[in-house]
């Protein structure tokens, strides 16, 4: 086989710099949903679209996109994702109605699923396997720090600028980030395969169907949508299709669009598992935390977002520390001390909020919570990937992030509920959609914000417990099987196929 020579190191950082973005618009609209409201003259339902429609088109096309770079190339999908990327961000810049925005929020969605699969799956090809956990703990910073830094540096552009900056800072990091992948990502060979289109289809299908209920739910009152189409309906029937789906890969003995055979490597299924729960917790961290500090305590956003600042500090300390470690400790045991440490925080968050205890108090879980996620993302991604050979690079990559994807639409839908349902109890009358709207310099009156905390803080037991199920499932991680031989040395290591089927 021949393969391009390469310096690995430069083109993980050009692939990171486009991960980093993908992900902090993952979260970075959350903290402008009061003022995309108040400018587009949207409501509740309206604005809480405008990351929904990003999620979904995000979470659809990952399985499919995850093989179009096995097929058609790595680097060239990438680079189209981020161009698709790019100039839907200033799509949503320039919106000047939320339909508008919607609408470009999901090409942008779809700009995303082009390009996570193929960061992974470059990292995947290119790096030797005693060397893949050091890149893997950036890849796993990139998207720990990503998720933090999000609501910090919304609440500075929405403070600042106005919340169609949001977007448009996409268009110079794209650019610049467009110029380094085409200059240091090698062109890696690719693979023939014969399309799987009836599974991109059961795939596409059942992933919308289900994906749409769950994040519907809440609004319908997980009823009737119209005429005979109930919420239950769409997540049963996405359900069967996505049976239907893993039925027909097991058939498909010419090119499945998910080769089966991956998950008979026990790493790659419990990875997957632990992501799922990471996605799940994640997604439903940052909004009782938001909600607590900017309408029980009056923060601007912000101020409020300068609270999570320990935490991107301690993953971007503490990743390189990591990197060192995973050649060296097996990584089930840098998993689960992230994942009891992340624990033992969220618990301290939640015995700690009142009304009135004292700020800098706060930081300290905030602190504990960046030390704990500083040893979850790279293990997690580095076992996933251990043992794939590099023909089944995109696949694996591409199951991984849809994984974490639905799990952070799971997050997104249960804490809606879950907040909802914790406000009727503490303080009937007083909705999620009230909340999104007060804040902002204004704290609650005393009589209010007392039970308002309590229902943040109950909520913040989500998170708590899928990171908790998480360092369990960690557990069941094995010593990785060595089965792919590399040959060469240094930064042009290349692999030999025939070792590694």
């Amino acid at each position: 086989m021949n393969t391009e020579p390469t310096k690995p190191w430069p083109a993980l950082w050009a692939l990171v710099l486009g991960f980093f973005m993908i992900l902090v618009d993952s979260t970075i609209v959350s903290i402008a949903n009061p003022a995309i409201m108040r400018d587009l003259d949207a409501d509740i339902t309206e604005v809480i679209w405008v990351t929904s429609a990003y999620l979904l088109a995000y979470a659809v096309p990952l399985l499919v996109t995850g093989r179009l770079g096995d097929r058609f190339g790595p680097k060239r999908i990438y680079l189209i994702g981020l161009v698709v990327f790019t100039l839907s961000s200033l799509w949503c810049g320039l919106s000047d109605s939320i339909e508008m925005l919607i609408l470009a929020r999901v090409v942008q969605g779809l700009g995303a699923a082009l390009m996570t699969p193929q960061t992974m799956a470059v990292i995947t090809r290119i790096f030797a396997p005693q060397k893949r956990g050091a890149a893997m703990a950036i890849w796993g910073a990139t998207a720990g720090v990503a998720t933090l830094v999000g609501p910090i540096l919304g609440g500075v552009l929405v403070d600042g600028f106005g919340w169609e900056w949001i977007f448009i800072v996409n268009v110079p990091v794209g650019i610049v980030g467009f110029i380094l992948a085409w200059r240091l990502v090698p062109n890696l060979t690719t693979h023939s395969h014969r399309f799987d289109w009836l599974g991109v289809i059961l795939s596409a299908v059942g992933m919308f169907l289900l994906v749409f209920g769950i994040q519907e739910g809440e609004k319908y009152d997980w009823g009737t949508i119209v005429g005979p189409i109930t919420v239950w309906g769409l997540i049963i029937a996405g359900i069967v299709i996505l049976v239907a789906f893993v039925v027909w890969q097991h058939f498909n003995r010419a090119e499945p669009l998910l080769p089966l055979g991956l998950f008979r490597d026990r790493n790659f299924s419990v990875a997957n598992i632990g992501i799922t729960l990471v996605g799940v917790a994640i997604t439903a961290l940052p909004l009782p935390l938001a909600f607590f500090y900017q309408v029980a305590r009056g923060l601007t956003p912000t101020q409020a977002a300068l609270m999570l600042v320990p935490m991107a500090v301690a993953v971007i300390v503490l990743a390189p520390v990591v990197g060192r470690l995973m050649g060296k400790v097996p990584a089930k045991w840098i998993a689960f001390t992230g994942f009891v440490i992340i624990t033992i925080s969220l618990a301290m968050y939640s015995f700690m909020l009142s009304p009135d205890v004292p700020l800098a108090l706060l930081l300290i879980p905030s602190a504990l919570l960046g030390i704990g996620q500083s040893g979850i993302w790279s293990p997690l991604a580095s076992s996933a990937t251990y043992s794939l050979p590099p023909q089944q690079a995109g696949a694996g990559s591409g199951v991984y992030n849809t994984t974490r994807q639905v799990g952070s639409v799971l997050g997104s839908a249960a804490i809606a509920a879950l907040i909802s349902s914790r406000l009727a109890a503490n303080l009937p009358g007083f909705s999620a959609s009230a909340a999104e709207s007060a804040g902002g310099g204004q704290a609650l009156p005393a009589a209010i914000a007392g039970p308002f905390t309590d229902a943040m803080s109950q909520s913040l037991w989500l998170s708590t417990a899928a990171f908790a199920v998480a360092a369990i499932v960690v557990l069941f991680f094995e010593k990785p099987k060595k089965n792919v031989t590399w040959v060469g040395t240094g930064s042009t290591a290349a692999v030999d196929l025939e070792s590694a089927k």
